[in-house]
């Protein structure tokens, strides 16, 4: 684009100059006449000269130069999916931090009542295309709470620029009432959906018969008096646990207690009874790869277990790891019944290490393995796996260990996953805590730390408080690396219980 407004610049500057030669000899028409010389180049300009002009491929040239370039490029760019993915992200960060649309529109990220929960440095607003863009996503799929709301910033942003054009828009005004009114109208507030239909007539298109007939429509209806005014409601997200809110990736309140405070901003509180278990520590588990430099264990939770390492991993192991797997992402996938594929409530992109892959990982095995007191030996464990969250990248609620035999984590033949270590890459600057939603609490991001839990109890059952989930990605980008160990080869590592319920 930049070579193209470059070359375009130099045309019009030379076009510009051969006119101001052409109204230089038109100035004064009797002085060209009586001067030979003026005449011969007023009749050869007017002849021939303004025909090479008008007749110039240049601009042809120009534009061709311009599609071959981004043909160069063109399967680089995103593509529909990519958009449209990028809308519903937009109002995933909506639904599960409570953002208002108006102050996404304005470039805030705040919910009512509350401080931001981002301030970018670049503040970085939204236009009305943008906006109805978003709306026409949730439109196309019947989900009016959402269009409803950003079709409205669209009509008012749209109001406020009317009658100015932006060559990149490919909505207007009239598109935004017409999709807004009908969103109304399946929403179940019919006049509404006709002060707006009356407002495109007006303004827009009063000729449209499909917008007449349904003002026609809506009228009757509201003769016949159905008219109501309610708003389309927002469904909970359904997850493998139930219906579940969110809640746990909103933020913690503000602590009661000074060694809350200490241990770090988790949410809610735990019972008191509890809260004197959680603690910091080195920790050496019996290991000589950790006497000398012993790992910096906080205990997050009792039940379910959940400890957090602090310090995990180096800033230049963790840049090795993001690099080995940058070639190698692909979007994730989620087992479904015996197959894997694609799903909407996890979106984010993953690829898979072998420990032969770099001595990183290898040493990073041996590390998981001393802190854990796990043998990690294949078939035991699983590759690492390395998964990267975008825009509003998310994980909704899923347990790590299989719920169903007919899952393909039997394939292994290594048993049931006893235990998860997720070890966070890089930084995020707001969102992406892991919640786990039964046992209510969560867990922010914390560079270079590594969060551990047990997926199983002792018995061998599923721990029904592992229940989980990646809050969506606010703002930044998250890079995660996965363990999974499995529960064959652990069974002196870590051995039953007396207990049969435990």
């Amino acid at each position: 684009l930049r070579s193209y407004l470059r070359d375009e610049s130099s045309r019009l500057r030379r076009l510009h100059r051969f006119y101001e030669k052409v109204q230089g000899l038109h100035q004064d028409p009797e002085a060209s006449v009586d001067n030979p010389l003026l005449a011969f180049s007023l009749i050869k300009r007017l002849h021939s000269d303004w025909p090479n002009i008008i007749y110039s491929d240049e601009a042809a040239r120009n534009t061709q130069a311009l599609h071959a370039g981004l043909r160069e490029v063109e399967q680089e760019l995103p593509g529909t999916e990519d958009l449209d993915g990028a809308a519903r992200a937009l109002m995933r960060l909506q639904d599960v931090y409570a953002l208002s649309v108006k102050g996404l529109a304005r470039g805030v990220f705040q919910r009512a009542g509350h401080p931001p929960l981002y301030s970018p440095g670049r503040r970085a607003s939204l236009s009305a295309d943008d906006c109805f863009h978003v709306g026409k996503v949730a439109y196309d799929t019947g989900d009016y709470y959402h269009s409803i709301a950003w079709l409205e910033e669209a009509v008012s942003l749209f109001r406020l620029s009317y009658g100015s054009w932006n060559l990149e828009d490919r909505s207007s005004l009239e598109d935004a009432l017409d999709h807004l009114a009908f969103s109304y109208f399946m929403a179940g507030n019919i006049s509404h959906a006709l002060s707006l239909s009356m407002e495109f007539l007006r303004y827009a298109d009063p000729s449209n018969q499909r917008v007449s007939r349904n003002v026609a429509k809506y009228k009757k209806l509201l003769e016949m008096g159905t008219g109501a005014t309610a708003m389309p409601t927002r469904s909970c997200a359904s997850a493998p646990g139930g219906r579940w809110d969110w809640q746990g990736c909103h933020g913690p309140p503000p602590p009661p207690s000074p060694l809350h405070a200490l241990l770090g901003p988790f949410s809610p509180q735990p019972a008191p009874e509890r809260l004197l278990h959680l603690s910091c520590s080195y920790e050496t588990n019996s290991s000589p790869y950790l006497l000398l430099q012993p790992a910096k264990k906080e205990m997050v939770r009792t039940q379910p277990y959940v400890a957090l390492y602090h310090d995990f991993i180096t800033d230049a192991e963790a840049e090795t790891i993001k690099g080995l797997a940058g070639p190698w992402l692909q979007r994730s996938v989620v087992a479904s019944g015996e197959k894997q594929q694609k799903a909407e409530y996890r979106i984010s992109k993953s690829a898979w290490l072998k420990d032969t892959a770099d001595p990183v990982v290898r040493a990073l095995d041996g590390r998981i393995a001393a802190v854990t007191g796990l043998d990690l030996r294949p078939p035991y464990a699983e590759y690492l796996q390395v998964v990267n969250y975008g825009l509003g990248g998310h994980y909704e609620p899923h347990f790590d260990h299989a719920t169903s035999m007919k899952s393909p984590l039997y394939r292994m033949k290594s048993g049931n996953r006893i235990a998860t270590i997720m070890i966070y890459l890089s930084a995020v600057e707001a969102g992406g805590s892991t919640a786990f939603i039964y046992a209510n609490f969560s867990v922010p991001v914390v560079k270079n730390a590594a969060l551990f839990w047990w997926n199983l109890r002792r018995n061998g059952n599923g721990d029904g408080d592992t229940l989980h989930a990646g809050c969506p990605v606010l703002a930044g980008d998250k890079w995660v690396a996965n363990k999974w160990i499995h529960e064959h080869g652990q069974e002196f590592r870590r051995p039953c219980s007396a207990n049969p319920q435990d």
